[in-house]
């Protein structure tokens, strides 16, 4: 029921919002109902994820996977993107929207929160859309006319259209089995775990909040309505980062009183 409440909620928000023909959101005005948050599902340690990346690196769409990581942003807000919400100069992205498939159609409209946010990157990541940008404009120059786009999206098939969200959910998935069974050699001592595009989200926040960021700072950045969305789903990261802090708060008055 509270996943219908908020498929219906940003349904009419859209209406309102984007499409303009209602007034009002009447889904705002009914009580959501109440669900417990469980915890994320699979979280990769930060060396997973490397070993994630470097199995995707090379493919043509690495920089879409790359940038999920770093970012925390959502599927369907990443393939949303278009060059205009890319300011490499000052590294950052502006999430503005977000794309989902409904009937077998792909469909754009606001964010899950409703709200844009800016959300700042990392030289590397930086390098790595410039290369992928690099590389879109050699295919586009390449295929000439038949080049299929029509928009300036930053994540695009070689034709230049639009990605459908199962595309890059699917990829990944091949990139894992790919790591973990490869067609010459030995497998790896230690397989991947499978792990679904979303937890590239998880462990981008889980990373964040057990490096001692604060709740408000990882909650803009992840584009939660309130932080109190982010302390109920990482609630297990911060109980545990709360287990050292009487450690450290000894630690501190101790050496200063020496």
């Amino acid at each position: 029921m509270t996943h219908l409440h908020a498929i219906l909620r940003k349904a009419f928000r859209d209406a309102v919002e984007t499409d303009q023909i209602l007034d009002s959101n009447p889904v705002e005005r009914a009580k959501r109902p109440r669900t417990e948050h469980g915890e994320p599902g699979t979280i990769w340690t930060t060396a997973q994820l490397r070993t994630f990346l470097k199995a995707a690196e090379g493919h043509r769409l690495f920089a879409f996977f790359r940038l999920a990581a770093y970012s925390g942003a959502r599927r369907g807000e990443l393939l949303n993107l278009r060059w205009t919400h890319i300011d490499l100069d000052n590294a950052h992205v502006h999430i503005a929207g977000s794309t989902a498939v409904i009937d077998g159609e792909r469909v754009e409209g606001t964010t899950k929160s409703g709200r844009s946010r800016i959300v700042p990157i990392d030289p590397n990541t930086v390098d790595i859309l410039r290369d992928h940008k690099k590389r879109q404009e050699a295919e586009r120059a390449l295929l000439g006319d038949d080049w299929r786009g029509n928009d300036d999206y930053v994540f695009v098939t070689g034709w230049g259209e639009p990605i459908y969200p199962d595309t890059v959910t699917g990829l990944m998935r091949d990139f894992i089995n790919a790591r973990n069974n490869p067609k010459q050699g030995d497998p790896p001592d230690e397989p991947l775990p499978l792990a679904r595009l979303h937890d590239l989200r998880h462990i981008h926040a889980t990373t964040l909040l057990l490096a001692g960021v604060s709740v408000h700072v990882v909650a803009a950045r992840l584009g939660h309505a309130d932080p109190a969305i982010t302390l109920r789903v990482y609630a297990h990261v911060i109980r545990s980062a709360e287990s050292a802090v009487a450690d450290i708060f000894a630690q501190a008055i101790d050496d200063d009183s020496r």
